[in-house]
């Protein structure tokens, strides 16, 4: 029973999306959601609004001790050009479970002449804390594959990025877990010192006439350095403009670059749809991730939840469809 837990445990890290042997920043779809933040560190004060995001997200709904994934974070433009953030996350996956805080500084420096052009470069800087624990309280007994070693290990991490907007054109990079960190747990022969993962992502917003629909194709790109790992997401969003904010749905495709044969580590393949709400200060969006690989733990689909508020003075209003930065009502 014990060695049936531990397989099952091993696997299901294996199998979660955008991760592989439990990164420190997994990689899901929150950016689509108006939740860059989380992300890229070059975000946090980077929008004309302060934001707070929370987010929770579910797999496989048919499986007992399921991995879930929940994050608070907020972010502000405390001075002209310095911003300031915080994250905290809690992910879970039956008895281990891994959680953290993350500190956040950016600067951001703009080109433009006036408030209505935009073009701003962003930098930020992320340190922070993980806790990762396995709970051996139900097992009957020590297993010979976990052994007597201590339940729970503390270490730091850190991430850089950068973000430059220009007008309806966006591009960031951030590099994540730049550390190199040895683990203790029983696991740690299977998880790398190095956990490095660099992110690239960029798209453009196309306006129609008065701003009515807006379209925005983008891609993500990131590469896991330990395990030369590239996936790719191409991305279609699309925006409504509403009286007293937007409606914007799209969908978004990921797919590894890796050519293998290892069933453990087919090419990743995922669908992912995604709906959302702004009104006034007020956000809410919904997403749902269903993997089209042959060789999958569950039929059952990854959904998340994101709830959020924009508060604070509002810095300005660019002559743009900029949503990463500004959103402007049609004219």
């Amino acid at each position: 029973m014990r060695f049936l837990m531990t397989v099952m445990l091993v696997l299901s890290l294996l199998y979660s999306p955008g991760l592989r042997a439990q990164e420190v920043s997994p990689t899901y779809s929150d950016y689509l959601t108006d939740n860059l933040y989380l992300l890229h560190p070059s975000m946090a004060g980077a929008s004309n609004r302060n934001k707070i995001r929370l987010t929770a997200r579910r797999q496989w709904l048919d499986m007992k001790n399921a991995p879930g994934f929940e994050t608070l974070s907020l972010h502000a433009r405390v001075k002209e050009n310095i911003g300031l953030g915080g994250i905290i996350f809690n992910d879970h996956n039956g008895n281990y479970s891994r959680r953290g805080t993350f500190g956040t500084f950016a600067y951001h420096l703009r080109f433009s002449i006036d408030d209505l052009d935009l073009n701003q470069l962003s930098f930020g800087l992320s340190g922070g804390l993980i806790q990762h624990s396995l709970d051996q309280s139900g097992f009957t007994g020590p297993d010979p594959l976990i052994g007597e070693g201590r339940a729970a290990d503390i270490y730091g991490n850190i991430d850089v990025g950068a973000s430059y907007y220009y007008m309806n054109f966006f591009a960031h990079f951030s590099a994540k877990n730049i550390l190199s960190v040895k683990r203790d747990l029983f696991f740690s022969d299977a998880v790398p010192a190095n956990q490095r993962k660099f992110i690239f992502s960029g798209g453009y917003v196309i306006e129609t006439f008065r701003r009515y629909w807006s379209y925005e194709p983008s891609l993500l790109f990131q590469w896991k350095e330990a395990a030369n790992e590239k996936l790719v997401d191409l991305n279609l969003k699309v925006y409504r403009s509403l009286e007293s904010g937007s409606l914007y749905g799209g969908i978004s495709y990921r797919r590894t670059l890796d050519a293998t044969t290892d069933t453990a580590y087919e090419n990743l393949n995922y669908l992912t749809p995604f709906l959302g709400l702004e009104y006034n200060n007020l956000l809410f969006a919904y997403t749902y991730s269903q993997q089209i690989n042959e060789t999958v733990i569950s039929n059952g689909g990854f959904h998340q939840i994101t709830l959020g508020y924009n508060f604070g003075k509002n810095r300005g209003r660019y002559d743009c469809y900029c949503p990463g930065v500004n959103q402007t009502r049609r004219r």
